[in-house]
């Protein structure tokens, strides 16, 4: 297939686009695909977690004191730094919270740590372990680098972890490894700050998208949690309604292909629908995402 039958091939990326600015809307411009978003997951920020945030904030809970409660934080979902990004310009009338300059902040991927980064905090937020690229890597680096930070503590202070109502636990169990040596072991507390959920309208935009794109030579699915991957495939006609499980004949149109992105997200197909995706990133990024489809196209298209 030429270059000019593929330009602007659709890239359907089934998340919510990320606010000011979206890595995947920025990397997947100004080339051969065209960038669109179709949100799956409806977030609601959770008063309840959000007051106890705020009441650390006001009392300088989250701080390099001894008596502070907490000594650093963790994300690993942009939804999260949105409802701290919340907290922090709320603060903006008490003169922020410049106590916040002094403890290192977590986070997993470049698209966080850079949503973290567009915060106007001053002085500037303490951000590590953007290159970590997933949550067990990032934790053995916490491991040394918290470690570090407070060496001259021999209990090190808890850090808080703001997540949402579904996530992985890998973090705090390599952490709070009950094998590690107590003066290396980091008590994690999580606190809930947002909830998820399939958005009602999901499976109707995504086939209206179908619908607009069809006449297109060549098109991507990229696939950004198991969230929604059932109506991603009824919609696209792949599921077998007996079954539940991808139909064997005819389950592909020959111009739909499907990125995931990570193992994760691609086990959860294989396992719960029988369905191989055609790409894996093999970093959970806007590079990774667009080098698996690159490296595909080039031996397969």
């Amino acid at each position: 297939m030429d270059e000019g039958a593929i330009e602007k091939a659709p890239v359907l990326l089934l998340k919510t686009r990320s606010l000011p600015h979206d890595g995947y809307e920025e990397q997947f411009s100004g080339g051969r695909f065209e960038p669109v978003f179709v949100p799956v997951l409806e977030h609601q920020l959770l008063e309840a977690g959000l007051k106890i945030v705020r009441h650390a904030l006001e009392k300088e809970e989250i701080s390099k004191l001894e008596s502070a409660k907490y000594g650093g934080l963790i994300f690993t979902s942009q939804r999260a730094v949105e409802a701290f990004a919340k907290l922090v310009e709320e603060g903006k009338g008490n003169d922020g919270w410049p106590h916040l300059q002094d403890v290192p902040i977590y986070t997993v991927g470049p698209a966080t740590s850079r949503a973290l980064r567009s915060i106007p905090q001053t002085p500037p937020l303490n951000i590590f372990g953007s290159e970590a690229g997933n949550g067990e890597a990032l934790a053995h680096y916490m491991l040394d680098h918290y470690g570090e930070w407070y060496k001259d503590r021999p209990t090190k202070p808890p850090l808080l972890f703001l997540v949402g109502e579904q996530r992985r636990d890998i973090i705090p169990k390599t952490l709070m490894d009950p094998s590690l040596p107590a003066d290396r072991r980091i008590q994690v507390d999580e606190l809930v700050v947002y909830g998820t959920g399939v958005m009602e309208s999901f499976e109707q935009d995504f086939s209206a998208l179908l619908k607009q794109t069809e006449n297109k030579v060549l098109r991507w699915v990229v696939v950004f949690s198991p969230t929604g991957c059932e109506a991603m495939l009824r919609a696209l006609g792949m599921l077998d309604p007996k079954t539940g499980r991808v139909k064997k004949e005819k389950a592909r149109d020959g111009k739909t292909y499907i990125a995931t992105i990570g193992p994760t997200t691609r086990d959860f197909l294989k396992n719960e629908f029988g369905f191989e995706p055609d790409v894996c990133a093999e970093k959970p990024s806007p590079e990774g995402v667009e080098a698996g489809i690159e490296k595909f196209m080039k031996q397969r298209i």
